[in-house]
């Protein structure tokens, strides 16, 4: 399978969403699936389907649908999910403690290496079996092992300074649950920048206007 550097957002972002749906089919022992069946699982039309898989080279075989185990791997290479990307976090508080807790970064291609926090009282707590380091050991850490993501659990007022430090510091994204909306003014880093409330309100609004 070859890969398309010209493929856009809309279809990287539905990336994550055809493997966790492969993922649960091959869970159910579903060996093969046509992208008409697919798409019934999945709201999406079987052209569309079709569309985005041919983005990253031929899948599936006429009269016979997609191998879905295939396919399944073929789509977590393209995820990176076996490259364990280095990954930090910033914030220990009770958001970052939950995410650190309960994502299983290693089934999505980064490896948690530690946490950092301000907050002196955190220092030598315990969060997801890691130790939390104070801030202060960032610069010797990253230096030391080259980490790539950052995952920002920090407060609004301290995401840029923080981030700017990272990027000298050779991080090269960020996943930020800051509610800033990170703009690094470095042409090479990627950002997704994650807002609960906003997917909140997209949702009461939706509720309120049906």
């Amino acid at each position: 399978m070859s890969k398309n550097t010209t493929v856009s957002n809309s279809v990287i972002r539905r990336l994550p969403r055809y493997y966790r749906f492969l993922g649960d089919l091959l869970s159910q022992n579903v060996a093969k699936m046509s992208s008409r069946e697919l798409s019934e699982k999945m709201g999406l039309t079987a052209s569309q389907i079709r569309q985005d898989l041919n983005c990253f080279g031929g899948f599936g075989q006429q009269g016979y649908g997609y191998n879905l185990a295939e396919l399944y791997k073929e789509i977590g290479n393209l995820l990176g999910i076996d490259n364990q990307v280095k990954t930090i976090l910033i914030g220990a508080g009770n958001l970052g403690r939950a995410i650190a807790s309960h994502i299983d970064f290693n089934k999505r291609g980064c490896n948690l290496i530690a946490i950092f926090d301000s907050d002196e009282s955190l220092k030598g707590t315990e969060v997801a079996g890691m130790s939390v380091h104070h801030i202060s050991k960032l610069h010797e850490f990253c230096k030391e092992n080259e980490p790539v993501i950052a995952i920002l659990c920090i407060p609004k007022t301290g995401a840029q300074a923080v981030a700017d430090d990272l990027v000298s510091m050779g991080i090269k994204a960020f996943w930020n649950y800051s509610h800033y909306d990170l703009q690094v003014n470095y042409k090479d880093i990627i950002v997704e920048n994650v807002h609960l409330g906003d997917s909140l309100l997209t949702l009461t609004y939706r509720v309120n206007n049906q």
